[in-house]
């Protein structure tokens, strides 16, 4: 559970900061339509998100948690550096789309794996509670982290340093196991019956 906070918060860190960094970019490259380029920003990714979201629904049993997991933390360091490759408002508002698949996934997999984490211990509004505060404090710090980078070295130094995090975030969640139900029993050690004779 340290572990799972741990990569949330990283992963919000880097995450956050992102889409106002690509709103600053196009109020420089097109000041005209900054904001409506931003507004189409933002409906992109919550466009994709929702299938993202529904492939976690379906898919998650069958396929296993950490798999999509690793997906989601495996998009967002790619997401930060196609970022440099282009300033053009169309490259940029594709890149955006990015967000919808990992934040998506993310969104939706998260409440799942707690539960797997949890299940009949009655503390899974807690936990999911505290894992929820982990997250958030990485979304609040990385605006000014991010600020602060390009302040001081640009904007492809801070998109970069946002995906130096993700991959962190990304390394640091391949030490998560599996936590789908059936892998957990199949993993588990057996238990003798209660009336087997010694």
């Amino acid at each position: 559970m340290l572990v799972l906070s741990a990569c949330c918060a990283l992963f919000h860190l880097a995450n956050a900061a992102m889409l106002p960094l690509v709103g600053h970019k196009l109020s420089q490259t097109s000041p005209a339509l900054a904001t409506t380029l931003t507004a189409a920003c933002i409906v992109a990714a919550q466009l994709v998100m929702v299938p993202a979201a529904l492939l976690v629904g379906s898919r998650a049993d069958a396929w296993g948690r950490r798999p999509l997991l690793l997906a989601a933390f495996a998009i967002l360091p790619l997401r930060g550096v196609l970022y440099l490759l282009s300033d053009a408002p169309a490259w940029l508002l594709g890149v955006q789309l990015l967000d919808g698949v990992g934040a998506g996934i993310f969104g939706a997999l998260l409440p799942v794996i707690v539960s797997d984490l949890t299940q009949g211990t009655g503390r899974f509004n807690v936990t999911l509670g505290a894992v929820s505060t982990a997250f958030g404090l990485g979304a609040a710090f990385s605006p000014g982290l991010a600020g602060m980078i390009v302040q001081f070295a640009g904007y492809d130094v801070a998109f970069l340093t946002l995906a130096a995090i993700a991959v962190l975030a990304f390394v640091l969640a391949m030490a998560l196991p599996e936590t789908r139900p059936r892998a957990r029993d199949a993993n588990a050690p057996a238990t003798p019956p209660s009336n087997a004779r010694l």
